[in-house]
């Protein structure tokens, strides 16, 4: 179940760790299974009491280790459903798009920070597996409550899909709006952004690493905003670019409400 192929035959979800079991009964759901050592259980009782419904197998530490891609686990794993996963609503008012984001670590970070900001829904094209275990690790767990819908299999496939995502967003009413880096040879520069109007329905498009959002999803973008910053450096990492402009969007929402009733 580590990975897409063993976790799509068997319809289950490897979560590794206490803190990703904890989340997942945090969520009001259920493992299937959990995999443990005598040590966890002496140090858990009444984590272990409220799973005793699930199917267990006690193991050794070596045992543990070698199952897992963890370098030191803690003592426990569990299976989890994949229908247990929130399904994408019908109804959207804001997304975040991500163009083939190849780094585990950027990937959990903007799941995290996408829950922070209550997002609906995040759209992915291609790129790192959002439910291999370096990826739920680093977001701690933010798929068990955040919906989402990766494309492909292929890139070429993922991008021609997500392409018709942002187009039918668009015809909804939905404003999608890249994220760019400034370029003086390409004609006005693209606004800061908090000149956007956040409080609109949106959907927030970020490229991948290095090469950028893809030109075909660029083109679909009813808006392009930017993320002023020193000129020591040439751009912001993905994820950490993603915190001030995904979490705009509740600040302006907050501050709106605040003058209303203020």
């Amino acid at each position: 179940m580590a990975t897409r192929v063993g976790r799509e035959a068997e319809g289950l979800l490897l979560l590794e760790g206490t803190h990703l079991l904890q989340e997942l009964l945090a969520r009001g759901k259920a493992p299937e299974e959990i995999i443990a050592t005598e040590l966890w259980l002496e140090r858990h009782p009444a984590l272990a009491e409220r799973c005793s419904q699930a199917r267990w197998r006690i193991v050794t530490d070596e045992v543990l280790r070698a199952a897992l891609t963890t370098v030191t686990p803690d003592g426990v794993a569990c299976l989890s459903p994949l229908k247990a996963l929130p399904t994408v609503p019908s109804v959207l008012d804001y997304v975040l798009v991500l163009d083939r984001i190849q780094d585990p670590g950027n990937l959990g970070t903007l799941l995290r920070t996408a829950l922070a900001a209550d997002v609906n829904a995040v759209w992915m094209g291609g790129g790192v597996d959002p439910l291999g275990t370096k990826v739920l690790r680093a977001s701690a767990g933010a798929l068990l409550q955040l919906p989402h819908q990766r494309f492909g299999p292929s890139e070429e496939m993922a991008i021609q899909l997500l392409q018709q995502q942002l187009q039918q967003l668009v015809a909804s009413g939905l404003q999608v709006v890249a994220t760019l880096v400034p370029d003086p040879t390409k004609g006005d520069p693209p606004s800061p952004y908090w000149d956007l109007d956040w409080r609109r329905p949106t959907a927030l498009v970020l490229g991948t690493e290095g090469a950028g959002l893809h030109p075909d999803l660029q083109a679909c973008c009813t808006h392009a905003v930017t993320l002023p910053h020193s000129s020591r450096v040439e751009s912001l990492n993905v994820a950490s670019a993603a915190v001030p402009l995904l979490l705009e969007r509740r600040r302006a929402t907050m501050t709106a409400t605040s003058q209303q009733f203020g």
